[in-house]
């Protein structure tokens, strides 16, 4: 445990919290700080695994995905990492409120330095991460460390990430993550370098009249080349209401 109970009471009264649901995961977040959006469902969704045994999450946040994917595959076991220990104990917190403490082990540390951790090398079948896509010098750096961490390059590059997952992940071993556009000739360039082969690729669109604001990438240790490229996913209608599979996936069990 990162945290006793009762350093916990005492940390947990300083925080300006907000308790939010859903699918049938409930998740405190920072009010002030970062909070996870419709790209931690959509990577949950990504994942299409008939079944796992050991899943890291790399950056996990407050731990939705982590607990997400804990929920679809009940035989699973799960470490997640994330360098933030105010997100740490977040997602600390919210696997013990939704009754997953025994199968989901937080951890806090630098993914930079992942070789230094406690955790096993060649030992997971699934990596997955929602990891910061903005370069240092793009876009607006948010005010608050927690968001500017989540958003911006500023503790990981994704060469360190594919370093990660690589290091992490058995051989054929599996690597989802959800990356801009922009960047995904960068992205699908270092897994190669690192023998990560990309296999399966989705771009996500706001609606039917948008370029891709998202894309969803599934990586193979070691595996031989060849990508399926899936249907495109529409998250809203002309009308900005959410379509039914957004809807689906947003739904409780």
């Amino acid at each position: 445990m990162i945290l006793s109970s009762i350093e916990w009471a005492k940390y947990f009264n300083t925080l300006e919290l907000t308790l939010d649901t859903i699918r049938d995961v409930k998740l405190y977040q920072n009010k002030k700080g970062y909070r996870f959006s419709v790209d931690a469902l959509l990577l949950y969704s990504f994942v299409h695994l008939r079944r796992t045994g050991r899943i890291a999450d790399l950056g996990a946040g407050s731990g939705i995905i982590g607990i997400l994917l804990a929920r679809k595959y009940p035989e699973s076991h799960l470490t997640l990492v994330e360098i933030q220990g105010s997100l740490a104990r977040l997602a600390e917190k919210n696997c013990v409120m939704n009754h997953l403490e025994d199968r989901i082990e937080i951890v806090s540390h630098d993914i930079r330095t992942i070789k230094s951790s406690q955790l096993k090398n060649n030992s997971y079948d699934l990596v997955v991460s929602n990891p910061p896509f903005r370069r240092q010098k793009t876009g607006l750096i948010s005010p608050t460390d927690e968001k500017a961490i989540a958003r911006h390059e500023i503790k990981l590059s994704l060469q360190d990430l594919i370093s990660a997952a690589f290091y992490l992940l058995r051989d054929k071993g599996r690597f989802c993550i959800i990356y801009h556009p922009s960047r995904l000739v960068e992205l699908i360039d270092s897994l190669k370098k690192k023998q990560m082969e990309p296999k399966r690729l989705q771009f996500v669109h706001s609606n039917l009249n948008t370029e891709a604001k998202m894309v969803l990438v599934e990586a193979v240790k070691e595996g031989k080349p060849e990508m399926k490229i899936e249907k495109p996913l529409y998250i809203y209608n002309e009308d900005g209401t959410y379509r039914d599979e957004m809807k689906e996936l947003c739904r409780a069990y």
